[in-house]
C-alpha cells in the first residue's frame, strides 16, 4: 500500500494514496481481478504500476474492448458505477445490418429489453452510415450486457463494441490495446464532471 506520512500535533499518521489506471483493454481478456482460467484486466498492469487491492470497476463483456478504469478506491469505484449518480460511459458499436427508421429515437426514449428489463434513455450519435454502421451509445447505467441486449430489441446485432469515455475523461488515444497509464489528478477530477 502506497501512503504518506502526515504528523499532527507531535503523532505520525499513515494516509493512504489511492491509485487510478486507464487501460485500453483488449478482447478476449477478463474483467476481474483474478481467475484462475482466464487472463484479466488486473494480469495486463505492468510490475511498476501494479499492487494489490486493486480491481476494475465495473465490466466489460470479454470481447468487448476500450476503457477500462482499475482503482483500490472502493468509494470513487461505486460513485462511478452507481446510476443515481449520472456518471455517463460512452461506447462505439458497430452493427450488422443499418438502423430502422425510429430506431434511434426508441433507444432515446428508454427501451425495454426481451426479458422486461427497462433501460434509462440513452443518447445516439451515428457516426458512419454504410452496411455496418458505426453508432456512438452513452449510457449512464451498466445492466447486464446492455448496448447489445438495447439493439437485440430493436431486431439489430452489435458485432464489436469499445467503451472510448468515462464521464467527461475519453480513452487515451496513444495508449495501444492492452496498455495502460495513472490517471492524473485532474483526468479522476473529470470522470466525476459529465
Amino acid at each position: 500500500m502506497e501512503s504518506d506520512t502526515l504528523a499532527l500535533f507531535d503523532k505520525a499518521f499513515k494516509v493512504k494514496r489511492f491509485v487510478y489506471i486507464m487501460l485500453n483493454k483488449p478482447a478476449g481478456i477478463l474483467s476481474a481481478a483474478k481467475d484462475v482460467r482466464t487472463k484479466t484486466v488486473i494480469d495486463l498492469l505492468p510490475e511498476k504500476i501494479y499492487r494489490r487491492g486493486l480491481f476494475p470497476t465495473g465490466r466489460l463483456d470479454k470481447d468487448t474492448t476500450g476503457f477500462m478504469l482499475i482503482t483500490d478506491d472502493g468509494d470513487f469505484a461505486h460513485r462511478i458505477l452507481s446510476p443515481k449518480n449520472h456518471v455517463f460511459k460512452t461506447y462505439e458499436a458497430r452493427l450488422k445490418h443499418p438502423l430502422e427508421d425510429g430506431a434511434a429515437e426508441r433507444l432515446e426514449r428508454g427501451i425495454t429489453l426481451s426479458d422486461g428489463t427497462a433501460c434509462l434513455p440513452a443518447y445516439i450519435e451515428v457516426l458512419e452510415e454504410e452496411d455496418r454502421p458505426l453508432i456512438k451509445v452513452k449510457i449512464r447505467e451498466g445492466k447486464y450486457h446492455q448496448i447489445k441486449r438495447m439493439f437485440a430489441a430493436l431486431g439489430n446485432e452489435v458485432v464489436a463494441l469499445k467503451r472510448t469515455k468515462i464521464g467527461d475523461l475519453a480513452l487515451d488515444d496513444n495508449l495501444k490495446s492492452g496498455e495502460c497509464r495513472k490517471l492524473t489528478k485532474d483526468e479522476v477530477a473529470r470522470i466525476m464532471k459529465d
